[in-house]
């Protein structure tokens, strides 16, 4: 199994602040539109196949892969995707909290296998380095947040 996470401060010096309704509001909408946070071609497809008041299920090919996730949302707190068709199986959670500071932060963790193949071995290996690595999911943390801002300061 891998397991990654990775925190960030929300509010880094020297960038726009966001609240935490602007910085929810942000998961929210990349939980309905991956298309929108991720580069261009990484994520070409993203729809809401099913909707209800406590989950959304969400068909996406993101990196050439198709996948479908149940995703679930604990309010202004955490977002959960259940990846239950692809390459992958298991959770991969996005949360906002306050640190002992009352600073507000965005964690990602993941708790994944690769259907099909070794625990713990080459494949699976790899997969927990690149996402423990500076591309991984700092990276889409940072990501998430930038295009967050850009939303949020778009003239409506």
């Amino acid at each position: 199994m891998i397991y990654s996470t990775a925190t960030v401060p929300v509010n880094a010096p020297g960038q726009t602040p966001l609240t935490r309704a602007q910085a929810w509001e942000g998961l929210v909408q990349k939980a309905r539109d991956a298309r929108l946070f991720f580069p261009p071609d990484e994520c070409t497809r993203s729809e809401i196949v099913e909707e209800s008041a406590s989950h959304l299920v969400r068909e996406a090919t993101i990196l050439g892969d198709d996948i479908t996730e149940i995703i679930t949302f604990e309010a202004d707190t955490k977002i959960t995707f259940f990846q239950v068709i692809g390459p992958r199986e298991g959770a991969i959670v996005n949360e906002l909290f306050e640190d002992a500071n009352g600073d507000l932060q965005l964690r990602f963790h993941g708790y994944l296998g690769l259907r099909g193949k070794t625990p713990n071995g080459p494949e699976e290996q790899a997969a927990q380095a690149w996402m423990d690595s500076d591309k991984g999911f700092k990276a889409a943390i940072q990501s998430t947040l930038a295009r967050t801002r850009e939303r949020v300061s778009a003239p409506s």
